[in-house]
Protein backbone atom coordinates (compact mmCIF):
# COMPACT_ATOMS: atom_id res chain seq x y z
CA UNK A 1 0.00 0.00 0.00
CA UNK A 2 1.25 3.48 -0.87
CA UNK A 3 1.73 5.89 2.02
CA UNK A 4 0.36 9.41 1.61
CA UNK A 5 2.45 11.15 4.29
CA UNK A 6 6.03 11.11 5.47
CA UNK A 7 9.41 10.53 3.80
CA UNK A 8 9.30 8.17 0.83
CA UNK A 9 5.55 8.70 0.45
CA UNK A 10 3.43 9.86 -2.45
CA UNK A 11 3.51 13.41 -1.05
CA UNK A 12 7.32 13.44 -1.07
CA UNK A 13 7.28 12.23 -4.69
CA UNK A 14 4.85 15.01 -5.63
CA UNK A 15 7.02 17.55 -3.83
CA UNK A 16 10.00 16.53 -5.97
CA UNK A 17 7.91 16.99 -9.11
CA UNK A 18 6.77 20.41 -7.87
CA UNK A 19 10.38 21.37 -7.10
CA UNK A 20 11.42 20.60 -10.67
CA UNK A 21 8.36 22.37 -12.11
CA UNK A 22 9.08 25.43 -9.95
CA UNK A 23 12.56 25.94 -11.44
CA UNK A 24 11.39 25.20 -14.99
CA UNK A 25 8.62 27.80 -14.56
CA UNK A 26 11.14 30.37 -13.35
CA UNK A 27 13.26 29.73 -16.44
CA UNK A 28 10.19 30.13 -18.65
CA UNK A 29 9.18 33.36 -16.87
CA UNK A 30 12.65 34.85 -17.32
CA UNK A 31 12.65 33.98 -21.02
CA UNK A 32 9.15 35.42 -21.46
CA UNK A 33 10.19 38.64 -19.70
CA UNK A 34 13.19 38.91 -22.02
CA UNK A 35 10.83 38.36 -24.95
CA UNK A 36 8.50 41.16 -23.77
CA UNK A 37 11.45 43.50 -23.37
CA UNK A 38 12.78 42.58 -26.80
CA UNK A 39 9.40 43.07 -28.46
CA UNK A 40 8.96 46.44 -26.81
CA UNK A 41 12.40 47.55 -27.97
CA UNK A 42 11.60 46.36 -31.49
CA UNK A 43 8.31 48.28 -31.46
CA UNK A 44 10.23 51.54 -31.02
CA UNK A 45 12.38 50.87 -34.09
CA UNK A 46 11.23 47.90 -36.22
CA UNK A 47 14.24 48.31 -38.51
CA UNK A 48 16.48 47.00 -35.72
CA UNK A 49 15.17 43.49 -36.23
CA UNK A 50 15.69 43.50 -39.99
CA UNK A 51 19.21 44.88 -39.63
CA UNK A 52 20.20 42.27 -37.03
CA UNK A 53 18.58 39.28 -38.69
CA UNK A 54 16.52 38.63 -41.77
CA UNK A 55 13.38 38.03 -39.73
CA UNK A 56 9.89 39.23 -40.49
CA UNK A 57 7.31 39.33 -37.72
CA UNK A 58 3.84 38.19 -38.73
CA UNK A 59 2.33 40.21 -35.93
CA UNK A 60 2.66 43.75 -34.69
CA UNK A 61 5.40 43.95 -31.98
CA UNK A 62 3.16 45.83 -29.47
CA UNK A 63 0.42 43.22 -29.95
CA UNK A 64 2.92 40.42 -29.47
CA UNK A 65 4.29 42.20 -26.37
CA UNK A 66 0.76 42.46 -24.96
CA UNK A 67 0.17 38.76 -25.56
CA UNK A 68 3.51 37.83 -24.03
CA UNK A 69 2.83 40.09 -21.04
CA UNK A 70 -0.39 38.16 -20.42
CA UNK A 71 1.57 34.92 -20.64
CA UNK A 72 4.20 36.34 -18.26
CA UNK A 73 1.59 37.32 -15.67
CA UNK A 74 0.00 33.89 -16.01
CA UNK A 75 3.41 32.24 -15.49
CA UNK A 76 4.02 34.34 -12.37
CA UNK A 77 0.64 33.21 -11.00
CA UNK A 78 1.48 29.58 -11.68
CA UNK A 79 4.87 30.06 -9.99
CA UNK A 80 3.11 31.40 -6.88
CA UNK A 81 0.74 28.42 -6.88
CA UNK A 82 3.53 25.88 -7.34
CA UNK A 83 5.63 27.54 -4.65
CA UNK A 84 2.74 27.36 -2.15
CA UNK A 85 2.03 23.74 -3.14
CA UNK A 86 5.71 22.89 -2.56
CA UNK A 87 5.38 24.19 0.99
CA UNK A 88 2.10 22.32 1.57
CA UNK A 89 3.64 19.08 0.33
CA UNK A 90 6.74 19.81 2.41
CA UNK A 91 4.60 19.76 5.56
CA UNK A 92 2.90 16.58 4.34
CA UNK A 93 6.27 14.95 3.75
CA UNK A 94 7.21 15.94 7.31
CA UNK A 95 4.01 14.20 8.49
CA UNK A 96 2.25 17.43 9.50
CA UNK A 97 -0.53 18.08 6.95
CA UNK A 98 -2.56 20.31 9.29
CA UNK A 99 0.19 22.83 9.81
CA UNK A 100 -1.48 26.22 10.47
CA UNK A 101 0.44 27.86 7.60
CA UNK A 102 -1.20 25.50 5.10
CA UNK A 103 -4.52 27.31 5.57
CA UNK A 104 -3.01 30.58 4.37
CA UNK A 105 -1.15 28.81 1.57
CA UNK A 106 -4.35 27.23 0.28
CA UNK A 107 -6.21 30.54 0.48
CA UNK A 108 -3.45 32.19 -1.56
CA UNK A 109 -3.68 29.38 -4.12
CA UNK A 110 -7.45 29.93 -4.42
CA UNK A 111 -6.98 33.68 -4.81
CA UNK A 112 -4.27 33.28 -7.45
CA UNK A 113 -6.39 30.76 -9.38
CA UNK A 114 -9.18 33.35 -9.47
CA UNK A 115 -6.71 36.05 -10.57
CA UNK A 116 -5.38 33.80 -13.33
CA UNK A 117 -8.88 33.40 -14.70
CA UNK A 118 -9.47 37.16 -14.48
CA UNK A 119 -6.09 37.68 -16.24
CA UNK A 120 -7.37 35.55 -19.11
CA UNK A 121 -10.51 37.68 -19.41
CA UNK A 122 -8.65 41.00 -19.17
CA UNK A 123 -6.01 40.18 -21.77
CA UNK A 124 -8.65 38.68 -24.06
CA UNK A 125 -10.65 41.93 -23.81
CA UNK A 126 -7.53 44.06 -24.36
CA UNK A 127 -6.69 42.08 -27.47
CA UNK A 128 -10.22 42.46 -28.75
CA UNK A 129 -10.94 46.12 -27.96
CA UNK A 130 -7.49 47.74 -28.08
CA UNK A 131 -5.77 45.70 -30.77
CA UNK A 132 -8.96 44.74 -32.64
CA UNK A 133 -7.97 41.09 -32.74
CA UNK A 134 -10.53 38.39 -33.35
CA UNK A 135 -9.66 35.45 -31.17
CA UNK A 136 -11.62 32.84 -29.30
CA UNK A 137 -11.09 33.20 -25.54
CA UNK A 138 -13.26 30.26 -24.59
CA UNK A 139 -15.70 32.28 -22.50
CA UNK A 140 -16.50 31.46 -18.91
CA UNK A 141 -14.43 28.54 -17.64
CA UNK A 142 -16.60 26.81 -15.06
CA UNK A 143 -13.87 24.28 -14.30
CA UNK A 144 -11.47 27.02 -13.18
CA UNK A 145 -14.09 28.67 -10.97
CA UNK A 146 -15.06 25.28 -9.52
CA UNK A 147 -11.37 24.68 -8.71
CA UNK A 148 -11.28 28.03 -6.88
CA UNK A 149 -14.27 26.97 -4.78
CA UNK A 150 -12.74 23.55 -4.05
CA UNK A 151 -9.49 25.16 -2.88
CA UNK A 152 -11.40 27.57 -0.63
CA UNK A 153 -13.29 24.64 0.92
CA UNK A 154 -10.04 22.68 1.35
CA UNK A 155 -8.50 25.68 3.10
CA UNK A 156 -11.37 25.62 5.58
CA UNK A 157 -10.93 21.86 6.07
CA UNK A 158 -7.25 22.43 6.82
CA UNK A 159 -8.16 25.30 9.17
CA UNK A 160 -10.48 22.97 11.09
CA UNK A 161 -7.81 20.24 11.12
CA UNK A 162 -5.26 22.71 12.50
CA UNK A 163 -7.75 23.80 15.17
CA UNK A 164 -8.44 20.19 16.19
CA UNK A 165 -4.71 19.46 16.34
CA UNK A 166 -4.14 22.54 18.52
CA UNK A 167 -6.99 21.45 20.82
CA UNK A 168 -5.54 17.94 21.05
CA UNK A 169 -2.12 19.35 21.99
CA UNK A 170 -3.73 21.31 24.84
CA UNK A 171 -5.56 18.25 26.15
CA UNK A 172 -3.79 16.51 29.00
Amino acid sequence: MIRALGPGSLSSFLKVILDVAYYVLWLFAILAAAGVLGLLLISFDPQILSSVARVHLDTDPPAAALDLTGVELYAIGVIVIVQRLRRVFGTMTAGDPFHPDNVRRLRVIGLVLALLEIDRYVFGALGHFVLHERRETGGLNLTAWFAVLVIVVLAEVFREGARLRRDAELTI
